[in-house]
């Protein structure tokens, strides 16, 4: 660090021809807005160029770094509710593999604000934000916002205020019309960005192509639903009620028409009660809050939570059931007759096989809502209640198909008990995703998949008859059907069990941790991936080394340690600025850092030393230093020691951007960015160690 800070201020010098070529996408705008006597709209407005993306405040687990808009406590006001977007555009990224929003052009950040006193106040508040291009990302800036607040009695004329940065000199804000009162202050931003996600594609092409996968993405939550509902048909709770009320309509009603359309009403009414049920939870939480449920740590832990208990509801500890006087109430309405009396039929077929289809209802909806979108719900229910209702109408046109129906016993228990496994196994994941976010390290990739094998181990267990629950019926022999279940649970367990190991499990890979996050992060016993040698095979890292996964490429995250470390074994340094969040990043780890001869050279001609400039942790207390390049900020994080080095340095702020230098930390060859081209990257390879080695 002492060599960093000494190099920082030798760069002094030749900080004002290093700001005139930083990037900056970004500019910011704040005004003012009056609702009322005491109310305001704090309006932040970014002006984005063309090509670049800024994100939504709400991004998934593991993608991009979202947009956080913070403000100063202040006796004089206080916040109401969160701060609200503007319209962005919500796409399937390819590379996070998740639904990430993101802006073009210009976004509005819009927090509201009431008055505590009769005096005016002045809000500051913070932005830290990241852009990508498709080519690069910028390391996360924080950015100063001023909002200056008349009091309650004065004047309602608009006023002009300059707002000063520690980016850049201020500018006068643009032309925004602010009702009443309003004051414009304005901000240019100096936008420092963090490698976070490309931000896909490029314009309409990119988001055509996305929205088709967001398609498919319901597709999948319906037929999901359907199969689900099949499930809940083959539960004590509901299959018993199947031929009963078919009877019911066939036997009650004057003619064989009059009962098909009954049993068809009677269908329609229970898809139209669980449809309006997925709108309500749409309804209720909002697309915003939608998305949320897959990000926010709290919404994970309450769905782990929940999930367990609706598993071991169905493997017999309890059952899950609503109020009896509802089910009373509904029974008596059902006695009306005609359309209402069907539709109360269906209504008290919901309520008393509650104890059997909630948990699956609960089940699909978390699923279908975690996924971000707010028709995903609606599409669940419509899924799992066509399949409910489809046999009521079908065995009252053929009734005759219902003399195959198995008889009812003890396998309708043995369905609840699989779904109960199900379900449990299902609750880990969201404890995964929590703990992920947290990067607490409780629930590694070898803890989860430990987790999973033995669950599928006892279900097989169970399946065979070898675990006996509170509700089984005696097992004098095991059914063809149960037997080959078991089988197939017992393959499926077996194949888990080599991930302990680092096989990669394609078949499950979205549900457990990355293969990084793990205790050993290339797998038990395994000892290369990809060309080339194992560095430091068999021995002892150096200090502040580790091997970074899934390449075995021996690296440092320490400027100082890494440059020590090349001197003593004589080889050239390669910075790689990167970032947890970079796209581009990974995208050059995944696709071009993986070819024998990159890798080859990679492991072993080179010291390689890799700069996290998004990396949230605290520096020191004897580490902290003043910026060079936003007099008055203190650099805080890691990440923002190792973005300044970068820009101060080598006069760019983008990421991935990859140097070779010398022991006298001279350049070899000049740097590059994103080289997507394996042959090019090589040659740029080559001929810097070439020049080290002359």
């Amino acid at each position: 660090m002492k060599k960093i800070s000494l190099f920082l201020l030798l760069a002094t010098v030749s900080l004002a021809s290093v700001q005139s070529q930083i990037l900056d996408p970004v500019k910011w705008s704040t005004s003012i807005k009056k609702i009322s006597e005491t109310e305001y709209d704090l309006i932040s407005k970014a002006t984005i160029e063309d090509k670049w993306h800024l994100y939504s405040q709400v991004v998934p687990d593991n993608g991009p770094l979202p947009t956080n808009l913070t403000f100063e406590e202040n006796s004089a006001y206080k916040l109401v509710g969160k701060a609200k977007e503007s319209k962005g555009h919500t796409v399937h990224d390819p590379v996070f593999d998740m639904v990430i929003t993101f802006f073009e052009n210009t976004a509005t950040f819009t927090q509201r604000i009431k008055l505590t006193g009769d005096k005016g106040t002045t809000v500051k508040g913070e932005v830290e934000f990241m852009v990508c291009d498709d080519t690069r990302c910028l390391p996360p800036s924080y950015i100063d916002l001023v909002f200056k607040i008349p009091a309650p009695e004065k004047s309602t004329e608009a006023a002009v205020t300059p707002v000063n940065t520690d980016e850049t000199e201020t500018t006068e804000a643009g032309t925004d019309n602010v009702e009443d009162t309003a004051a414009v202050d304005t901000v240019k931003t100096e936008v420092v960005k963090d490698t976070v996600k490309a931000s896909s594609e490029n314009s309409l092409s990119a988001i055509e192509q996305n929205q088709k996968q967001d398609e498919k993405g319901l597709w999948a939550i319906f037929f999901l639903a359907f199969l689900s509902g099949f499930a809940a048909l083959l539960t004590p709770c509901v299959f018993p009620m199947i031929p009963m009320t078919v009877s019911f309509f066939t036997k009650q009603s004057k003619t064989k028409a009059k009962g098909i359309k009954n049993a068809i009403i009677y269908g329609i009414s229970i898809i139209i009660i669980y449809v309006l049920l997925g709108i309500l939870v749409s309804l209720i939480f909002g697309p915003q809050a939608l998305n949320a449920l897959s990000t926010n740590v709290w919404f994970n832990l309450i769905f782990f939570v929940l999930l367990i208990v609706f598993a071991v509801s169905f493997l017999g500890a309890f059952e899950i059931m609503l109020p009896n006087s509802w089910a009373n109430k509904v029974d008596s309405q059902a006695d009306r007759g005609g359309l209402i009396g069907i539709f109360f039929m269906a209504l008290a077929l919901a309520i008393v096989s509650f104890s059997c289809t909630g948990p699956i209802v609960g089940t699909l909806l978390v699923q279908a809502a975690a996924g971000g979108s707010q028709v995903g719900p609606i599409v669940g229910m419509l899924g799992f209640s066509l399949a409910i209702a489809l046999p009521f109408g079908l065995f009252a046109a053929f009734p005759g198909w219902m003399n195959s129906l198995p008889k009812s016993g003890g396998w309708l228990n043995t369905v609840k008990v699989v779904l109960g496994f199900l379900e449990l196994a299902l609750a880990f994941k969201f404890l995964s995703n929590a703990d992920l976010v947290l990067q607490l390290h409780w629930l590694e990739r070898e803890v989860f998949l430990a987790i999973w094998i033995a669950i599928f181990g006892a279900l097989a267990l169970y399946l065979f008859g070898k675990i006996k629950l509170p509700h089984d019926s005696p097992l004098t022999h095991i059914s063809v059907g149960r037997l080959s279940l078991g089988l197939l649970v017992l393959a499926f367990t077996v194949y888990m069990i080599p991930g302990l190991w680092g096989a990669p499990l394609n078949l499950i890979s979205a549900f457990p941790p990355p293969l990084d996050y793990a205790e050993s992060p290339y797998g038990v016993g395994n000892s290369k991936v990809g060309g080339g040698i194992v560095a430091n095979q068999g021995q002892d890292l150096p200090e502040g080394a580790h091997l970074l996964a899934p390449h075995q490429i021996l690296a440092f995250n320490d400027y100082d340690k890494g440059l020590a470390y090349a001197k003593t074994v004589g080889k050239p340094v390669m910075i790689d600025f990167t970032g947890w969040a970079c796209v581009n990043c990974r995208k050059m780890e995944q696709n071009v850092w993986v070819d024998d001869k990159v890798l080859n050279m990679l492991k072993n001609e080179v010291v390689l030393i890799s700069l996290y400039v998004d990396d949230k942790r605290k520096l020191e207390d004897d580490e902290i230093v003043e910026s060079l390049l936003k007099p008055g900020k203190k650099l805080k994080y890691i990440g923002q020691k190792w973005s300044e080095l970068q820009t101060i340095k080598y006069k760019t702020n983008s990421q991935p951007f990859y140097v070779l230098m010398d022991h006298n930390e001279e350049n070899l060859i000049d740097p590059v960015g994103y080289t997507p081209d394996i042959e090019e990257y090589y040659a740029w390879l080559q001929k810097g160690i070439g020049a080290f080695k002359k």
